[in-house]
């Protein structure tokens, strides 16, 4: 089932349950950037384990197999330490440096890694709009945290 309660593709009603989220909300800067951040990923809740699927599926061959992800350990207090992802197993690495809150590491093994904005779920769309964009600009030189506190500041969380 997707987060609607539809049966996903394949799977008998009476079978085992499955749940598959939507189209992972993502902007990526195209070739490499300047910055501190590679992009900026907008999950539609706090559960890891059911937005990650999305969010590799979304990266697209190129960028090579995420193999292990960091995170921040008080945005994801929760998370398992392996999330299976298309038939493989990811690893989950939970980090409390300040430099990485507010962000995800997404690494590709001997291709390198990505680090990407995590825009807090409950965002108004005004200010994630702004925080996708933004940290896809190759120019951006902001770091997350410093996107999110501009983006707290400037977006009164009513859409505006």
């Amino acid at each position: 089932m997707d987060v609607t309660g539809t049966p996903a593709e394949g799977v008998p009603p009476d079978g085992p349950r499955t749940y598959r989220m939507p189209a992972a909300r993502l902007t990526l800067i195209p070739g490499v950037g300047r910055g501190p951040l590679g992009g900026a990923w907008w999950p539609r809740c706090d559960l890891l384990e059911l937005e990650l699927p999305a969010l590799v599926g979304a990266l697209g061959p190129g960028l090579g197999t995420v193999t292990r992800v960091c995170v921040d350990a008080v945005a994801w207090p929760d998370v398992p330490p392996l999330v299976r992802v298309a038939g493989r197993v990811i690893e989950v690495a939970l980090s409390a440096v300040d430099a990485e809150a507010h962000a995800i590491v997404l690494g590709h093994g001997a291709v390198g890694r990505r680090e990407l904005l995590v825009v807090p779920p409950g965002s108004s769309v005004a200010a994630a709009t702004w925080l996708l964009t933004t940290a896809a600009d190759p120019g951006n030189a902001l770091s997350a945290a410093h996107m999110l506190a501009l983006a707290e500041a400037g977006f009164d969380g009513d859409g505006t």
